[in-house]
Order: structure tokens, then sequence, then C-alpha cells
């Protein structure tokens, strides 16, 4: 034999021998990943019952999605809802062999080995199958060092066949548009067509789902929201691939090339996006009621609301809270402007004035220094240490470098805001704004929030006195007078005119809300029975038994308020709020019906008042708008809807309201600065007409102008019983008559001694009788 076969024979089986020794160690390796040593891999049992967080659903009373609850943002659906252009564009796009191949496709892998390893080109794509990129999206992957690449993808490949041997390619597809991640930390294709199109998956174009299908290669860099000229290059790469491999005609394709994204982006993030103070509170509702046992799974476990998938069914209307939040920024940008140009240099928020130095001493940081001992200048040059902090505006966001004390002093201007919107027959909320923006002020002004109310709660007043035996056409001087059982209370009307010498219907003094006269009527009622009177409305919050309460010195909530107000259009009884109607799974199995959730029947409350009383009350409140305080919602905003109202201002301007009633819809809207010893630098700008009146006009403008709301719009009112209007003919004023005769020498300072009244008695009582006679 010749010394060079020789040579050649043992270079061979040198070869051999490490080709074999590679091999042992390479199926060695395999194998220390394939049984664990690396890390759990799932097994067919775990894939069989594939369970992924999914994200809860909020829905509006349309069913239309205006918010989510989640860890990941993703929600499933089922293979016949992927238009067949989604699925075409991804094979096309993403594997081209994915019928053929079990998972691995090792033509994709030999030409990755060969172009790209051997040749060093770049250009021949990647090897990784749809399965495998659903096996890497079901687990992840984790860090195992220099071997990390090696380690997952083998992980990947036994993931992928074992889905495969599971799965048929329908279900493998579904699992995989199901799971995917999109762009803006979005996970499958429904959460993704939903936040980028304001569309269904079912109702993608071939545009649309080419953009997102392109988006997969880079979820950063193809984000048609933050890139939208690389998203449409990328779109074009995709309908290219459809071309090339018969999914689409040359024309089709063209075509296709041609039309450019249209971005209906919708943020479902829990601080952004719309109504997310209503979200807040379904959460924190949810919490609650998942908690009883009732509510638990079949299997015994809780539902958690951030991975089960749920479908929260809400009464929030998805266009009015549109139109809701937008007439709210509309005036609320322009009102902030006012606040801040009246009080120019001297605003009461500015460093140095108390107002600062009070909020700054109620700041959690300064009472965290001060329990470790440090004395006043190292707290303040502890708050003065500058850092980067996002600011609001009503232009919009920026980032600045400032301190605590910069922030606090910046932060402290802002008006805030809460709207509700109720149907008062089944005090389902319409629409719910919290604030002017859940990111900075997460304070919910509906529901955590308690304000004087002002003149707001005269209408309860006048209910009680009227509930207790008063008549309508009762008449009251204007005149003030000194409370001495009150410290020498002396309460005035806004305007000075408690000097007239003229007497107000009960009418005409609740139109123009008249304070010397609210609290006469209160003293002439009792007290108690119009702090009765307001919890038989619905007011559950205590209500302090002094006179002040006539001019709404009561702290309660605009949900509180709102639903005092639903008894007068509807029989008057208080309607309960509701925010849920229905709780489904993630298969739309019931957990939670409405009766369930809503135990109590409207229908079996007890009335709080008569229909005489509350179809009266309801014509005062016409008069408001008609011809009293809120007489602008006819003059500037031209709204010519049946609507009652009342206006409300609080001492020093620091809340102002406004209650607008008709007939299908009780709306309250409150604006006020959160530091309650900051209030407007005039009524003028700060009264309930000028600050909470237009944000409920613009809204109704709105409302007015979609034909899709004539039934809430175009309601009427009932027409009041001959009774009623009998009882309220008589005229706005009169003169004082024997009255003033007979007391005409008594000077303003003359005390009233505080009496319990019997119906219809006392000194006020024989007033109005005596006039009667007169006229």
């Amino acid at each position: 034999m010749n010394i060079n076969k020789v040579k050649l024979i043992k270079w061979a089986k040198r070869i051999g021998y490490g080709l074999g020794i590679l091999l042992a160690i390479f199926i060695g390796f395999y194998s220390s990943i394939y049984f664990g040593l690396w890390g759990q891999i799932a097994d067919s049992e775990e894939l069989a019952r594939l369970k992924q967080s999914q994200a809860t659903q909020v829905l509006d009373v349309n069913n239309d999605l205006i918010g989510k609850i989640y860890v990941y943002d993703r929600q499933s659906i089922k293979y016949s809802d992927f238009p067949q252009h989604l699925i075409d564009a991804l094979i096309a796009t993403e594997d081209v062999r994915f019928y053929e191949h079990n998972g691995i496709d090792n033509k994709s892998l030999l030409r990755v080995f060969f172009k790209s390893i051997l040749m060093s080109n770049d250009s021949s794509g990647g090897g990784s199958t749809i399965t495998l990129q659903l096996a890497k999206n079901l687990f992840g992957r984790k860090d195992h060092g220099v071997f990390g690449i090696v380690i997952n993808k083998i992980k990947e490949s036994i993931v992928a066949k074992r889905i495969e041997n599971l799965y048929s390619k329908e279900e493998i597809l579904t699992l995989y548009l199901n799971t995917v991640p999109f762009p803006d930390n979005t996970y499958g294709i429904e959460s993704a067509s939903e936040k980028f199109f304001n569309s269904h998956t079912k109702d993608l174009t071939l545009v649309q789902s080419a953009a997102l299908v392109g988006s997969l290669k880079a979820n950063t860099s193809y984000n048609p929201r933050r890139y939208p000229e690389k998203s449409n290059t990328r779109k074009n790469v995709v309908i290219q691939q459809m071309e090339k491999y018969g999914y689409l005609s040359a024309s089709e394709a063209t075509k296709a090339k041609t039309d450019s994204i249209t971005i209906d982006y919708q943020n479902y993030a829990p601080n952004e996006g719309l109504a997310p103070y209503f979200r807040a509170q379904i959460k924190k509702q949810l919490d609650s009621l998942l908690k009883q046992k009732k509510y638990f799974k079949p299997d015994g476990e809780m539902y958690n609301i951030y991975h089960d998938g749920l479908k929260i069914h809400t009464t929030l209307d998805n266009t009015m809270q549109r139109y809701a939040e937008a007439a709210m920024k509309e005036h609320m940008r322009d009102l902030q402007r006012q606040f801040e140009k009246a009080y120019g240099q001297n605003a009461p928020w500015l460093k140095g004035k108390h107002a600062f130095e009070a909020a700054k001493k109620r700041l959690p940081v300064y009472k965290k220094l001060k329990a470790q001992g440090l004395d006043e200048k190292a707290i303040e040059d502890s708050l003065k240490q500058e850092h980067q902090t996002d600011l609001f505006s009503w232009d919009e966001t920026t980032v600045k470098s400032m301190s605590t004390l910069d922030s606090l002093e910046y932060y402290s201007k802002f008006l805030n805001v809460g709207l509700v919107s109720l149907d008062p027959s089944n005090g389902a909320i319409k629409a719910y704004v919290g604030g002017i923006d859940y990111g900075f002020f997460q304070f919910d002004h509906i529901v955590q929030s308690k304000r004087q109310v002002g003149s707001t709660f005269k209408p309860i007043v006048y209910t009680a006195a009227l509930e207790n035996g008063m008549d309508p056409c009762s008449y009251f001087p204007i005149k003030a007078i000194t409370y001495t059982d009150v410290d020498n209370w002396r309460p005035t009307n806004a305007g000075g005119s408690e000097d007239d010498d003229m007497n107000y219907s009960l009418q005409n003094a609740l139109s123009n809300s008249i304070n010397t006269i609210a609290v006469k009527v209160l003293y002439e009622t009792g007290i108690a029975n119009v702090i009765g009177q307001a919890k038989n409305m619905g007011i559950k919050s205590n209500i302090e038994a002094v006179p002040s309460i006539a001019l709404g010195s009561s702290n309660l909530t605009v949900l509180e308020m709102a639903t005092a107000y639903t008894t007068y259009v509807n029989g008057s009884k208080p309607s309960n709020p509701v925010f849920i109607t229905k709780i489904e799974d993630k298969d739309g199995n019931i957990i939670a019906s409405y009766e369930d959730l809503h135990p109590e029947d409207n229908s079996n409350t007890a009335m709080a008042f008569s229909d005489d009383t509350r179809q009266v009350i309801l014509e005062f409140m016409k008069a408001t708008v008609n011809e009293g305080t809120a007489a602008r919602l006819r003059s500037t905003y031209q709204l010519s809807n049946a609507i009652a109202g009342k206006t409300g201002t609080t001492q020093d301007n620091k809340d102002g309201w406004f209650v607008g009633i008709m007939p299908k819809l009780v709306t309250i809207t409150w604006v006020g600065n959160d530091n309650q010893q900051i209030g407007f630098s005039s009524t003028g700008l700060g009264q309930g007409a000028n600050s909470a009146l237009p944000i409920f006009a613009k809204y109704i403008q709105k409302l007015n102008a979609d034909s899709n709301y004539n039934k809430i719009t175009k309601a009427s009112f009932e027409t009041p019983s001959e009774t009623v209007l009998n009882s309220l003919d008589c005229e706005a004023t009169s003169t004082d008559g024997f009255f003033k005769r007979l007391f005409g020498n008594n000077k303003d300072e003359r005390k009233f001694e505080k009496k319990e009244k019997k119906k219809g008695g006392g000194i006020f009582g024989w007033l109005k009788k005596k006039d009667k006679e007169e006229q």
C-alpha cells in the first residue's frame, strides 16, 4: 500500500473520529437541552392546554372597546375572524413553505447556512418559521450566556415540532396571530388592529394587514404611528412578496403600493385614551366584585382581571364620552388662560404665598423630611433639587428640569373639572370625565372629591319646603336679616340686592339664586326636614345641621348630586348610578348578569317627594334656564332643548357648578382648583354660569349636531298638571303690603330668631297669605 494512501486513510479516520466526537458532543448537548438541564421545555400536555394572558376588555353600551386592563395588551379571536389577505400576507412574508414543513424549514436553514454564514450574504433572509416564532412568543427566551442563542433555538425547534404534532395549521396560525408582538407593546392581531386602525381584525383592509404584518420584522422601526414612511416602505415589501408568490395580481399589487396607510390610533393604556377615570373606577369595582366567592371560576380559582380576558359590559356611551371630553377641553383651555391672566403677578399659587406654603407642607416628601428631623432650611434645599419631569400643558406635554417646589407652583395653578351624565330612568352613566388629564391628575372629581355644592343645594331646600306644606306662590322679602342663633350671621346676595324692599316668589327666588330667601325658606321648613329630604333623594354623605346648608356649605360628590337630581325626571325616585351591566369570561359565558350586579330595583325605591312637588320644582328650574342665572344657555349658546337647570357658586368663588336636567339625561359639571385655598379672582369669572355651565352647553351642542341622539336632545318634559299650573299662577314679585305697613319702621339689623315651624306656619307663611288677601 502506498504511503500516501496510508496517510489519507489515517487522516480520514482522524476526521471521522473528530466528526464522531463532535456528533457525540452535539447529541449530548442536545439531550441536555431536551431533558431540561437548561430549563424545562413545554411538553405535549402543557402545549395541549395553552393558556395565554389576555387583556380584560372594557366595552361601552354598544359593545365598542373603550379600554383594557392588562399586563400584556392581548385579546384572542378565532381563525374565522382573519381576512384571507392577512393570512396571505403573513405566509408570503414570514414563512412561504408554512403548509409544507413540520415546524422546521430545512430548505430555509440550508439557504441561511450557505448564504449568510459561508457567503456573508445578508439578503438570504431568516430561517425561522411561523411555528418557531410561535414557540418563542409563547415561552420567551432565557439568558444562557455565550450559548444562549444556540440553546434557545434548539428549545424552540423542539417545541415547534411538538406544536406541529398537536395542532393543525389553522390552529397554529390562530395561536401565532393571537400572541405575536406588534408595535407599542401590543400583543395579538386584534389588539393591534384596534389600536392602530380602530378596527376589528375581520374588517382590516389589504393595506392595513400588510402594514401590520410588515411591522413584525422590527416592531420599533416599522411602527406605523412613529415612523409612517418606513412603515409604508415595509408595507410595499409585503405587497411585493404577495405578488411574487401568487397571492396578488400585478394590478392589485400596484394599487396596494400606491394606497397610503391611514392611522386611527386608539390608546388603551390605563393612563391614556378614552374615559380613563371611568375605566379606573371600573377596575376598582372589579377588584371588589371578583373577590366575592359567587364570582369564582368553576375550579374555585379567583378570576384575574389582568390575565383572564374578561369582557366588562358598561353603561358608558363611547360617542357621548368623546363629546363630553371634547367640550371639557375646549372650555377649560380658555378658562385656564383667563384664570391665570386675571391674577397676573399676584397669583395665590406662587412661591411665598399662603396657599403655596400650605400646599408645600402637605407634600408627602415634605412630611417625610420633617419626620427625619431636618430643619426648614435643609428641607427647602432638598426640595429645590432639580430633576427631569413631564409637564402637562393645554398645548402639548413637555419635558423640563425643575425642582419639587417649581413643580408644585406649576401644577397648583391648574383648574380641574368633573362631569357626569346619567340616564335618569335607570342610573346608567353615559359620560364620565373625572378630571382634565388622568395621566397627570389621577384624583377622580366625580366620586373621590367632596366639594361645597353652593346653590345647587337650593332646589333640595325648596323641595323640602313644598313637601312640608309651603305654597309655590309663597313670597319672601329679599332683604337681608341677621340670625342671632348663628353668631349674628347675615347672608347676602351677589350684587347687593339684599337691600331691595321687594318680595320674591319661590320660583323667582330659586331661578335667580337669591341667598337671603333660600335661608329664610330653610328656617321656615326646618333644617331636619331639609336634611331628611336630601337623604331621601339619594345623598349619603353627612350633612351638618347648620343654616348655611341652604347656601350649599355641605361637601358632597358630583355623583351624589347627580343621583339626587335624577329624582326630578324619574318619577320622584333617585336612580342608583350604574357602571357595569354584565361580566363575561373570554368565551362569552356570563359570570355576572345585571340582576346579579344590581339586585336593588329602582321601581321599588320609595318616592322622595310627590309628583306635584316634582313638577313645581322642574318649573322653577326651567325658569332658571329661560330667564334666570342659566339664561346664557339660550342667549349665548342658542340651545332650544327642553332643559331645566341650576347654577352654583361657593364662597370666595372656589367652586363653580352647573346642573343640566333634560327629560332623558341629567348632567352635572363642576370646576375648581384642587387646592381649596385657591378660588377665582372674581365672581364674574368663577360663578357656575361662567366656569361650569359652558362645558354642559358645548356638550349638548355636540349631541344636538348628531342625529343619533335625537331621542335625548329632542325629548320634551311632561306637561304639568292643571293643579300644578294653577298653583304657579302668581306674579314673580309683590309689594310688602300689610307686612311692610306693620313692620315698615323696623331696620335691616332686626334679628330673626330660629323657630321650628309647622307646615305652612311661621311669619313668612303668614306674609304670603296676607299679601294674597291684599291683592
